[in-house]
């Protein structure tokens, strides 16, 4: 499954405020674990497939709460503008001023750093 209009790096891209990589996407992991376990089930709305056959989705907890919203706000992904139309502008902006999640050091555009590690032209 792919969460719907938002893009998350890999643990690769993510570095601290001194410049050395961490495994964001563990602590990514980990977050998000513990935010689901407060209000489950989890119910996902379907969008159609990505070309790798995921099922694109919106996600959200039992009480209503946006998982993918909820994931660019606490700074675990970005807002992929291309597929989001700048739906999760705001919440990116508040995790970008909390330094939250992968922000706290730098935060490459994750289709960005998985094009150039490619060698291709980023098309994000």
């Amino acid at each position: 499954m792919r969460l719907n209009g938002i893009d998350a790096p890999e643990s690769w891209q993510c570095r601290d405020v001194a410049g050395r990589p961490y495994r964001c996407g563990k602590d990514a992991a980990f977050a998000l674990d513990e935010f689901l376990s407060k209000s489950r089930p989890i119910r996902c709305v379907g969008h159609g497939k990505d070309r790798y056959r995921r099922v694109v989705a919106d996600c959200f907890r039992a009480d209503g709460q946006s998982v993918n919203s909820w994931l660019v706000r606490q700074g675990w992904a970005i807002d992929w503008l291309r597929y989001s139309k700048g739906l999760f502008r705001g919440d990116q902006a508040i995790a970008q001023a909390a330094r939250a999640g992968g922000w706290r050091g730098s935060l490459e555009i994750p289709c960005e750093a998985r094009a150039a590690r490619l060698k291709r032209r980023a098309a994000c």
